[in-house]
């Protein structure tokens, strides 16, 4: 167990930088459970492939590898690289448990990600905003 929450994170980062493949749990079996006191817990993964994220200007793109059996045909047909939309990466984001939260090193009260994505614009009212000074040098309130 890592104690600072910056080297934790990044101790995650590279063990899960080369998993491409969200890796399913084993079948379980009866006869091999009865032996032992706990059982084995699953991590409870999907068997889903894992896209590659890729930040271009302000927009993200998820690439999904291509495996080595696929036809060109497949190729052709399905796109590559597709638009990551903010509304994904938001409930995407979501989603992280709050004890999946700490093994990363972020604080459930103080660092979700969902609260790094704005969803809402402030805009200070009229009296606060600052003057603006136009062509002719005169100063104009908004």
């Amino acid at each position: 167990h890592i104690r600072d929450p910056k080297a934790r994170m990044q101790a995650v980062w590279n063990y899960c930088k080369s998993k491409m493949i969200c890796e399913p749990d084993d079948p379980k079996d009866e006869n091999d459970g009865g032996d032992q006191d706990e059982p084995k817990k699953g991590h409870g993964g999907c068997g889903a492939q894992q896209p590659l994220i890729r930040k271009e200007g302000l927009k993200l793109f998820v690439q999904y590898k291509r495996g080595k059996d696929e036809d060109e045909d497949v190729k052709s047909l399905q796109p590559d690289k597709r638009l990551f939309p903010p509304h994904e990466v938001y409930t995407a984001l979501k989603k992280i448990s709050d004890s999946d939260l700490h093994l990363l090193g972020l604080s459930i009260d103080y660092a979700r990600p969902e609260w790094m994505i704005l969803t809402v614009l402030p805009v200070p009212p009229p009296p606060v905003r600052p003057s603006i000074a136009v062509d002719g040098g005169s100063i104009r309130s908004e």
